[in-house]
């Protein structure tokens, strides 16, 4: 019997270091556009939807292909609300007018570098395992055991000094969240930390990876995106 998945899109209004961020214009498409195009052309999904408070939002997300089948109650739509409650009030909906899944798919609204082939590769690891979830992640750009912090007289302090003197090519890689998407098994519990042993890393490229919560981070993404789209020119 075929699995049912449903995608998730949470896009509030409220961004504030990145005014409209979700619908800001990205290279001719607002930036919520990229996420829906995606979860579309992967074919993956018995419905895709946008839980959102702000109509704006709404009707441009419903322009490009997801659904808005309700609207977000503003206590779940502050600086405060986790991701995870959003999420839950998206299923209960769902559960509540007879409709049940096997899979969710968190796809968040700023993620113009999305692939499909990540997103199926999520969902077809999660489904030969027992685990919780499947998410995308890639690797740091730099040794974490040589990182430092900066203490209060303004002095340096390495957080591992036992490794100043080790070279970077012996030190074992570290990963990050990519913050792109996160495949959830709804038929199993999670029995340790989000990112521990219930959770299957799926690794991007990192130039396929950029956070956009700042002005540079935007900058940064745009820069990215246009050096892409050169190479796929060539």
């Amino acid at each position: 019997m075929k699995n049912k998945c449903i995608a998730i899109i949470p896009a509030r209004g409220g961004s504030k270091r990145i005014p409209r961020k979700n619908i800001k214009e990205f290279f001719g498409k607002p930036l919520i556009a990229y996420s829906i195009e995606v979860a579309i052309a992967s074919k993956l999904f018995d419905k895709i939807i946008v839980t959102t408070e702000d109509k704006e939002i709404a009707l441009i997300a419903q322009e490009y292909g997801a659904e808005v089948p309700f609207v977000r109650p503003i206590e779940l739509a502050d600086d405060y609300t986790a991701t995870q409650d959003v999420i839950n009030h998206a299923l209960n909906y769902f559960e509540n007018k007879g409709e049940k899944y096997d899979f969710s798919c968190t796809i968040y609204a700023t993620a113009p570098f999305l692939q499909k082939e990540f997103l199926e590769q999520g969902l077809e690891k999660l489904k030969r395992c027992d685990a919780y979830q499947a998410f995308s992640v890639t690797t740091m750009p730099f040794p974490i055991q040589r990182t430092f912090k900066i203490t209060k007289n303004g002095r340096c302090k390495m957080f591992t000094p036992e490794h100043f003197m080790t070279r970077s090519q012996d030190l074992e890689e570290a990963y990050q969240d990519a913050g792109q998407f996160y495949w959830k098994n709804l038929h199993n519990k999670l029995t340790d930390i989000p990112f521990g042993n219930d959770s299957i890393p799926i690794i991007l490229p990192r130039y396929l990876v950029q956070d956009i919560d700042t002005l540079e981070d935007w900058k940064r993404a745009e820069f990215m995106y246009e050096a892409i789209q050169r190479q796929v020119q060539l």
